[in-house]
């Protein structure tokens, strides 16, 4: 087995010259590349970088101005710790750093603090409203007894006690507390007061776990504020993903629900230029996370609505990931296309909305900022990570950061192929295959199917730091990545034929991704290997149980393995019941967890597995890849359980990185090249 754990660290964790492909350790030397914030002339734009010091198990991100035309650097922030959420004001710079706003000039220079607020915020953002400056953020504020506050005189005493749903989320424990929107006033001192815009509720703004200081805006004006929250709670909340946007007049306070009646989540309230309009995204369907997502224009004063997809009849073909206003009834929207992110243009015509894509090629257009002659987009593919592009509006492309150009120049990269495939109800399934640099097609190798999580998450060109397709094909491995049944961006109803069909049609698409390819002769048809984290996981233990011989080696990160014990023990019951149909006790539900279940095809397992499992994943809990491994030891099928006790469903700690990355390679390379 190789040990690239080992290499690391007697290289120092640093850049060999020697190095011709891409390595687990080079993957942490790359700085990650994130654009924040257009200036309001369009002309330059802020961007940060983020490193990460493997020996110290850290990162830091720094914040840099780039002038577009001329292509000139400043860097704003070298302060210790991460700085987020850049944008422009009063001719500098608001950014979030150590728990406050601060400002910087665009210089880099005169950098001060604008809130000293006691316990600190989240999601900072400043306003320029009547000369003045305000801030919109969100804080935590308790609002329920605590244990110690329960048994004052038993101070050493460890307990939690629950009386409802949802105790636990993602990877964090009920904190007692909840995240509300604020707003305070700056005036030339670190602002300390401020007033809680939902005073009195016991909800949260942003809308955990995933929310952002996208929740919430203010209008130009600085006469409203707009945020979303779940007005439910306990059993409620845990069951039912309906989120509403709140409108507060902030000189009466008066609070009104602009989404009432809409009943799946309604989220990122962004106000046209003017203030006489709002739109946001909003799903239909209460309980179905994996929504058509549709842009919502509201009129202020009216409350006229206006649902840009559905009236266009475009609901059943796109669903939109983000969007900027671009004028009177106009966007720029981030939409899942055919297997990439890109990014459209929606405007309204003669009563009618029109359709154009502005980007084009195999990439994923990420976050977008509208500039002075054009867009700023955030752009990847799978052999490279996220660099700044300028997208003219004449179509040209240029590339504005080169932040990863010298690592990039020192290795091979891989030949990546866009392929239909035939499924077995005679579908066009796209498929990416990804060959090794360097590739020789005289040659056979070990091949990987790549099973994506989601489950309604497509595989496009994106550029991971865990599930990194470069890095597969470094190794010497084919990687073939389906985009089976149940994925966005080829539309609705393929998209929705997943749900109370896990184990159904999408293996069956697996199933002809990887025979397809299997029949190329540069394709070693006895050194298949499978891997897949959360549905993919669950895909890699229901595929142990039904491959017919095909593979050789399965690998499954935080995989779904028992349904039934899944069911009583994930937290966000909305998704649970949607996708399985509801609880497996109901007459209803029978086929999904007699057919699906992977335990139900344990007695199968003859091929070595490595299970892999976070401590703190309370969305699939451990027990998951427990009862896995256990079961495949008890059946003596060679396994191994890579257990990582302060990892939730992801691995973030960039040692813990290595070693997930040593392991999974040195796993396959066992049972697939030795």
């Amino acid at each position: 087995m190789k040990k690239y754990l080992l290499l690391s660290m007697l290289l120092g964790f640093g850049l060999s010259a020697q190095d011709a492909v891409m390595t687990p350790n080079l993957l942490w030397d790359l700085g990650r590349v994130g654009l924040d914030a257009v200036s309001p002339d369009g002309k330059s734009y802020v961007y940060g970088i983020s490193q990460y010091d493997v020996k110290a198990n850290s990162g830091n991100r720094d914040l840099y101005l780039m002038d577009i035309k001329s292509g000139s650097i400043t860097q704003l922030t070298d302060m210790v710790g991460g700085e987020y959420g850049a944008h422009f004001v009063n001719d500098g710079v608001a950014f979030n750093h150590g728990g406050q706003l601060h400002w910087v000039g665009l210089d880099g220079k005169g950098q001060k603090p604008l809130t000293a607020i006691e316990g600190g915020i989240s999601g900072a953002k400043a306003y320029a409203v009547n000369g003045g400056l305000e801030i919109l953020f969100s804080k935590s504020f308790k609002t329920a007894t605590t244990p110690s506050e329960m048994y004052p005189d038993l101070p050493e005493a460890e307990f939690r006690l629950m009386d409802d749903l949802l105790y636990r989320h993602w990877d964090s424990w009920d904190d007692y507390e909840s995240m509300q929107v604020c707003l305070s006033s700056y005036k030339g001192e670190p602002v300390s007061d401020y007033k809680n815009l939902m005073e009195g509720s016991t909800n949260d703004s942003p809308v955990p776990p995933f929310g952002g200081s996208e929740s919430y805006t203010m209008s130009p004006d600085g006469k409203f504020v707009v945020y979303e929250t779940k007005i439910l709670s306990g059993k409620d909340f845990a069951e039912q993903t309906n989120s509403d946007l709140f409108l507060v007049d902030v000189a009466t306070g008066n609070t009104s629900n602009i989404s009432e009646g809409m009943m799946g989540y309604d989220k990122n309230p962004t106000f046209s230029a003017d203030g006489s309009k709002i739109a946001w995204l909003s799903m239909a369907t209460n309980g179905y996370e994996s929504d058509v997502n549709d842009l919502v224009v509201m009129d202020i004063n009216t409350k006229e609505k206006t649902h840009v997809l559905a009236s266009s009849g475009k609901y059943d073909e796109l669903t939109i990931n983000s969007f900027a206003w671009d004028g009177e009834n106009q966007f720029k929207a981030g939409i899942p296309y055919m297997g990439s992110n890109q990014i459209f243009e929606i405007k309204q015509k003669g009563g009618s909305w029109t359709y154009k894509q502005i980007s084009m090629g195999d990439h994923n257009h990420n976050h977008f900022e509208i500039a002075k002659g054009g867009l700023l987009v955030a752009r990847q593919d799978m052999n490279n990570a996220t660099e700044v592009y300028f997208i003219k509006s004449n179509g040209k492309v240029k590339q504005l950061t080169h932040v990863n150009d010298e690592i990039y120049a020192s290795i091979g990269k891989s030949k990546i192929e866009k392929r239909m495939v035939k499924t077995s109800d005679g579908k066009d399934m796209l498929t990416w295959i990804i060959y090794p640099p360097n590739f020789d097609p005289t040659k056979k190798y070990p091949t990987l199917l790549y099973c994506q999580g989601g489950p309604q998450s497509m595989v496009s060109q994106f550029y991971s730091f865990r599930w990194n397709f470069q890095l597969m094909a470094a190794q010497g491995y084919i990687v073939v990545a389906p985009n089976r049944r149940g994925l966005p961006g080829f539309g609705r109803e393929w998209n929705e034929q997943i749900s109370k069909d896990w184990g159904g049609q999408p293996m069956r698409d697996y199933l002809s991704a990887i025979d397809a390819v299997a029949k190329e002769p540069y394709v070693d048809e006895d050194k298949l290997g499978c891997v897949g984290a959360s549905y993919g996981g669950y895909s890699v233990y229901m595929l142990a149980g039904i491959h017919e011989g095909r593979f050789k080696s399965f690998i499954s990160h935080c995989g779904l393995f028992d349904l039934e014990s899944w069911y009583l023990s994930t937290e966000e019951m909305f998704f649970a019941n949607y996708d399985l149909g509801g609880p497996y006790w109901e007459e209803a539900n029978a086929e999904t967890f007699s057919s699906f279940d992977p335990k139900d095809y344990v007695q199968n397992w003859n091929t070595p597995m490595l299970v892999i499992h976070g401590g703190k994943d309370f969305r699939v809990p451990e027990n998951q890849g427990m009862e896995a491994f256990q079961a495949a030891k008890l059946l003596g099928v060679p396994a191994r359980f890579l257990y990582f006790p302060n990892e939730g469903h992801w691995i973030l700690s960039p040692q813990n990185g290595l070693v997930w990355h040593d392991q999974f390679f040195g796993w396959l390379d066992m049972w697939l090249k030795e």
